[in-house]
């Protein structure tokens, strides 16, 4: 069975993982993943029939191993690493275990002093950068770090770095060696540069996400104002249909009441359970069960279909959000008006 996961490929023996772990435990490391990696896995989930008990078995345990590895490297080094191992395991599966570690670490990221440094340290630092270098850094950053460096930024440069953070896409690897180089002597630090691909909508909703409601309010705003459609995809990240279930049951009837009952079933059929049965408990006995035959009645149904409805009702959410009606809770603290 071990030879049988050794032809897997990563994504997959991810995937196999996540299902393995149950969706509770899953949910927090998936949230974490970027993007394009959490498209890759979902995909394979979502076409996995079956998986044996000893396959599942066989992955959870190179999991453990692999994450024991990094602890023990992280605690005394590799020779440290290499021989409790090797004294658990033998010496050849530590080895196998070692230069898959070793592999995946040896992929340096660029600005690493500067994710250990205090963010206010690299505030101190990066302030009075261009906001194109700033943006290029945050990139770089932990998403909670970069908020609460944007947050402290001026507001006219909140808005000119989070536009420059949602437009990059690739990075020459002469930009980022200059602007290591200048890190260089501020941090006391020596880094190494690498091409790769950075920025993007994704990056900037991840810490718009860790920002409090003013800075979020105000960056959008900024955003629309120099480009509306870049602002629009924006926000539509900023709260998927799947997150209805985060703003509570007086939340979620306001919004019902709000929703054409046909769009609602074909937004529920490509839906989670969790979120069927939030919406069905925040509906009366006839309206959940004339929801369910709407359902029943559609039969299968194309998937660009359930996202354009569910993409309605977030419409919805936002709509109402914006208007005060609703909350949608953010990841810093949301401004008192009295």
């Amino acid at each position: 069975m071990a030879r049988e996961a050794n032809k897997l490929t990563g994504v997959q023996k991810a995937a196999i993982l996540f299902i393995t772990l149950g969706p509770e435990a899953s949910a927090g490391i998936i949230k974490r993943l970027p993007e394009q990696e959490l498209q890759k896995i979902t995909y394979e989930i979502a076409n996995i029939t079956g998986v044996k008990s000893e396959q599942r078995q066989t992955i959870l345990q190179e999991f453990i191993e692999i994450n024991k590895a990094k602890d023990y490297i992280l605690e005394g080094g590799i020779d440290y690493a290499r021989d409790l191992l090797g004294k658990a395991l033998g010496q050849q599966r530590a080895k196998e275990i070692l230069d898959r570690v070793t592999e995946a670490t040896q992929q340096y990221r660029p600005f690493a002093i500067a994710r250990k440094a205090d963010a206010q340290q690299l505030m101190n630092v990066i302030s009075n950068e261009h906001p194109q270098t700033i943006a290029l850094i945050l990139c770089y950053m932990q998403s909670d770090k970069a908020g609460q460096i944007l947050s402290a930024l001026p507001e006219d440069v909140q808005t000119d770095v989070a536009y420059r953070l949602a437009t990059m896409n690739t990075t020459s690897p002469m930009v980022v060696k200059e602007i290591e180089k200048v890190l260089d002597s501020k941090l006391s630090s020596v880094v190494r540069s690498e091409t790769t691909i950075i920025g993007g909508v994704p990056t900037l909703v991840d810490i718009l996400n860790q920002v409090d409601r003013t800075t979020e309010k105000n960056i959008t705003e900024g955003l629309e104002r120099e480009n509306a459609e870049l602002a629009e995809k924006v926000k539509e990240s900023m709260f998927i249909f799947e997150d209805i279930v985060t703003i509570g049951d007086i939340a979620i009837q306001r919004v019902l009441r709000e929703v054409d009952a046909k769009e609602l079933a074909m937004a529920l059929k490509g839906c989670s359970e969790e979120v069927a049965s939030a919406i069905f408990r925040n509906q009366s006995k006839r309206a959940a069960a004339a929801l369910k035959e709407d359902m029943e009645f559609l039969g299968p149904v194309r998937l660009m279909d359930v996202e354009k409805a569910q993409q309605k009702i977030v419409g919805i959410i936002r709509r109402l959000d914006e208007a005060g009606e609703i909350v949608i809770s953010r990841g810093g603290e949301d401004a008192i008006v009295v």
